[in-house]
C-alpha cells in the first residue's frame, strides 16, 4: 500500500520567482526620462506591492536588497532617487486615488454578491471560511513549533545516570518534604513542567529482553533496578525465584507447580464454584485487576487460560513490582488507591485480586472498598488473601478480629455476597441487582452517588464516599455478557449502549486488519535503506527485538488491539484514550481489553523502557485541535522514555503533521522514514526505530 518516500527540492521554483522579479525591475529602469512611461511604471509598482505584501507577512524577506544599500544602511530605490519632489507627490496622490478606487469597487462588488446568494449558501461559505481560518492557524502553529523545536533539539542531550529508572510525577522524597504521609507520599503529583528535556539512557549492562514466551520466565537482572536481597526476600508467591549466574532472574521452578500459583488459582476457581481456573472464561471472567501483584506470577499463570490480568502497584524506586512485571511482558502500570480514583471507568473489571497487597481495607471508613466496588462489574468477584482473613489467626488476635469484622460488615453493606472463606483467602461477589442498594436498611451503608458525582471515567479524581456506576447503561452482569472471544465483537444492541452502529465497528475492524498486515511488513531495518520493502511483498523475518508490549496512544474503539489478536500476534496492548478526545474506554474494557484514560501533556505512569512498539493514529491532529500545554517535541521525548532500545514507533496522521514530526526525529536520534499511503493522499505514516545507545561504564 505504500511507496518509497520521494525526495524533492523547492529551489528551482524559488529561482524562477526571483528571476521574474528581476526582469520586472529591469524593465522599470528603462527610459526613466519619459514622463508617461514613468507614471505607468509607478502604477505597475503599486499593484506589485499590493500582491506581494501578504506573502511577505507570512515569509519575511531577510535577504540583501536587490538594489543595493546606501551608506546609511537603507536600500536606494532607482525610481525615487531620480524623481523630482513634484513627481514624487504626484505618484503618492495617484497611489491614494488608486487605493480609494479599489476599496469602493471591492465594497460595491461585495454588497451585490452578498445580496445575490441564499441564506444556505452564506452558511456554507461561512463554514468554509472558518475551516480555512482554522487550517491557517494550525499551519502557522506548526511552522512556529517546528522552528522552535529545531532550536530546542540542539540542546537535547542524554539524561544523567539518576534518570535511568526515574518516573516523572512520582517523587517520594519531595513529597515527604512537603509533609505528605499515610501513603500519600507514594501518590501521583503531576504538575505542568515536570518533563525532562533529555533522553533517558539504559543501564550500563542493559540487554534486549528475550523473546516471548521465554522472556516471561527469564529476564536480565541489569534491565531492572533490584538487588539480590530484594529477590530473595520476595513474597510467598515468588519465594522460589532465584538469580542465575548473577545476570538473570528466573521465575521458573523445578516442579510443575510454580511457587504454588497453580494451586492458588485452582483454589480460587473452586471457591467461586468452578472446576478449575480454565473455567474462568465460561463464568464471565476475562479481565482481572491485580492490586500489588508481586512480580506478576498470578497473571503470568492465567495467561494460558486467555485471562488478561492488569497489575497495579505503588511507585517503588527499587525492586518495583510494576517494572519487573512489564519486563516479563505482562500488563502493568503504576497505580494507587491511596487518595484518588483510578483512571478506569466504572464497571471495568470482572475480578479484583489482592494477595497481601499491603492495603488496609478496614481503614478510612471503607472508602477504599467503595473504589473497588466502582471499578468492579456487576456480578464480579473480589478476592482478598491476607492473614487477617484467617479464622484461626484472628480468633487469637483481637485486633485482627476487629479489622476483619469491619471489612466483613462493610462488604455486606455494599451488597456483596461472601461466597467462601478458606485459609487466608476470602471471595466476595458483587451484586448483579441494582435494587439491592435501595432495599438496605436506612443508614446501613454508603449512599448511591448522584448523577453529578457519578462520573463514568474519572481522571485521578479524589476518592468518593458514595457508590458509583449504578446509573450506567453498562450495568450488565458478567454472567449475562457474551464470553471471550465473542465479547471482542459486540452485537448491534450492545453497541447501541455506546451510541455506535454495527457498520462503524465493522468498517473500523476492516481498516485495522489491513493496517496490521502493512505495519508488520514495515517493522524491519529494511525500511531505512534506500530501497525500502513495499507492503504486499513477502513479509520479512520478525524484527530481531521482541515485540510483546504495545502502547496505543489513541486507541479509539480498540480496533488496533483487536486486529493484532486476530492476526495471531503474541502481544498485549495498553489502550490509551486521551482525556481531550472522544471517550470509548468503556467500550474497550467491555470488549475484554485493558486500557486507561490519560492526558498526554503529562508523563505516563510507568517506568522507562516499558514498551516495544508505540502506535499513534490521529493523535497529533487531536492535540493540534485542542488548546495545548505541550508541544510535539514534549510528546516525542515522552515516547522515547517509554520505548525500549530497538523499539518501534508508528505515527499515522495528516501528511503535513507527519512531515513536521519527521523533522523532530533527528534530534531524538531515531531512524525515521515517511511512507505514503496510496489509498489516502492526505495522510502518511512515520515509521521510526529507537537505536540502542550503550552507555560506557564509569
Amino acid at each position: 500500500m505504500s511507496r518509497p518516500l520521494h525526495r524533492g527540492s523547492s529551489g528551482a521554483a524559488g529561482e524562477r520567482i526571483s528571476g521574474s522579479s528581476n526582469d520586472f525591475w529591469d524593465s522599470q529602469m528603462k527610459d526613466k526620462t519619459d514622463k508617461e512611461d514613468l507614471e505607468r511604471r509607478a502604477s505597475s509598482d503599486n499593484n506589485s506591492i499590493a500582491f506581494r505584501f501578504p506573502i511577505r507577512v507570512l515569509f519575511p524577506d531577510n535577504s540583501p536588497s536587490k538594489h543595493g544599500n546606501t551608506g546609511n544602511g537603507f536600500a536606494s530605490d532607482p525610481l525615487i532617487a531620480s524623481t523630482p519632489r513634484s513627481r514624487h507627490k504626484l505618484a503618492l496622490l495617484l497611489l491614494k486615488l488608486s487605493l480609494v478606487l479599489i476599496v469602493i469597487l471591492a465594497l460595491t462588488g461585495s454588497f451585490w454578491w452578498t445580496i445575490s446568494i441564499s441564506t444556505t449558501s452564506r452558511g456554507h461559505i461561512y463554514h468554509g471560511y472558518r475551516r480555512l481560518q482554522q487550517q491557517l492557524v494550525s499551519d502557522l502553529w506548526h511552522i512556529g513549533e517546528l522552528s522552535l523545536g529545531s532550536s530546542r533539539l540542539r540542546d537535547l542531550e542524554f539524561c544523567p545516570q539518576e534518570f535511568e529508572n526515574h518516573v516523572p510525577c512520582f517523587n517520594v522524597s519531595e513529597n515527604l518534604a512537603l509533609g505528605l504521609s499515610d501513603g500519600n507520599e507514594y501518590d501521583r503529583h503531576c504538575e505542568y513542567g515536570m518533563r525532562q528535556n533529555c533522553l533517558v539512557l539504559p543501564p550500563v549492562k542493559y540487554k534486549i529482553p528475550l523473546r516471548w514466551p521465554t522472556g516471561r520466565d527469564v529476564i536480565w537482572v541489569a534491565n531492572v533496578k533490584i538487588t539480590a536481597q530484594e529477590v530473595l526476600s520476595s513474597g510467598s508467591l515468588t519465594k522460589r525465584m532465584m538469580m542465575l549466574e548473577e545476570e538473570q532472574i528466573s521465575f521458573r521452578s523445578a516442579s510443575l507447580m510454580f511457587d504454588g500459583v497453580e494451586d492458588y488459582s485452582h483454589q480460587i476457581a473452586e471457591m467461586i464454584g468452578l472446576r478449575n481456573e480454565s473455567n474462568f472464561i465460561q463464568a464471565g471472567v476475562r479481565t482481572i485487576l491485580d492490586i500489588g501483584c508481586g512480580y506478576g506470577s498470578f497473571g503470568a499463570h492465567l495467561f494460558s487460560s486467555q485471562i488478561l490480568t492488569m497489575c497495579i502497584a505503588n511507585y517503588e524506586a527499587s525492586g518495583s513490582q510494576v517494572q519487573l512485571t512489564l519486563e516479563r511482558g505482562l500488563p502493568a502500570m503504576i497505580g494507587s488507591f491511596t487518595s484518588k480514583q483510578l483512571p478506569y471507568p466504572s464497571l471495568s473489571f470482572d475480578m479484583l485480586h489482592c494477595a497481601r497487597c499491603g492495603i488496609d481495607w478496614d481503614q478510612r471508613d471503607g472508602i477504599l472498598l467503595i473504589e473497588v466496588d466502582r471499578v468492579l462489574k456487576p456480578g464480579g468477584y473480589f478476592v482478598w488473601t491476607s492473614p487477617i482473613t484467617n479464622a484461626e489467626t484472628f480468633r487469637r488476635n483481637k485486633v485482627n478480629q476487629k479489622r476483619w469484622n469491619l471489612v466483613h460488615d462493610f462488604a455486606e453493606n455494599l451488597c456483596w455476597e461472601m461466597l467462601s472463606q478458606q485459609d487466608e483467602t476470602v471471595v466476595w461477589k458483587k451484586t448483579s441487582k441494582r435494587n439491592c442498594y435501595s432495599s438496605r436498611k436506612p443508614g446501613s451503608g454508603p449512599s448511591i452517588c448522584s448523577k453529578g458525582h457519578d462520573v463514568e471515567s474519572p481522571y485521578y479524581r479524589p476518592l468518593q464516599a458514595c457508590i458509583g456506576g449504578t446509573q450506567s447503561r453498562r450495568w450488565i452482569p458478567i454472567e449475562e455478557r457474551t464470553t471471550w472471544p465473542s465479547r471482542a465483537n459486540p452485537n448491534k444492541s450492545e453497541l447501541a449502549i455506546y451510541g455506535l452502529h454495527q457498520e462503524e465497528l465493522s468498517e473500523d475492524a476492516e481498516t485495522w486488519k489491513m493496517a496490521v498486515r502493512n505495519y508488520w511488513s514495515l517493522l524491519s531495518p529494511l525500511i531505512f535503506s534506500d530501497h525500502p520493502k513495499r507492503p504486499g511483498d513477502e513479509d520479512p523475518s520478525p524484527p530481531y527485538n521482541m515485540l510483546r508490549n504495545v502502547l496505543d496512544m489513541n486507541a479509539h474503539f480498540g480496533g488496533f488491539n483487536s486486529a493484532l489478536l486476530e492476526a495471531g500476534k503474541s502481544v498485549w496492548v495498553m489502550n490509551v484514550i486521551p482525556s481531550n478526545g472522544p471517550n470509548y474506554l468503556p467500550l474497550i474494557l467491555d470488549r475484554g481489553f485493558v486500557g486507561v484514560l490519560h492526558d498526554w501533556c503529562e508523563p505516563f505512569p510507568t517506568y522507562p523502557r516499558t514498551y516495544d512498539l508505540v502506535h499513534a493514529a490521529g493523535l497529533l491532529s487531536l492535540e493540534v485541535d485542542h488548546q495545548r500545554r505541550c508541544t510535539i517535541l514534549d510528546l516525542f521525548t515522552e515516547i522515547d522514555r517509554l520505548l525500549r532500545p530497538e523499539g518501534w514507533v508508528i505515527i499515522h496522521d495528516k501528511a503535513a503533521l507527519v512531515e513536521s514530526a519527521r523533522a523532530l526525529t533527528t534530534g531524538l536520534k531515531w531512524d525515521a522514514r515517511v511512507v505514503e499511503i496510496e489509498s489516502n493522499s492526505d495522510e502518511k505514516l512515520l515509521i521510526c526505530q529507537k537505536p540502542f545507545f550503550k552507555k560506557q561504564a564509569n
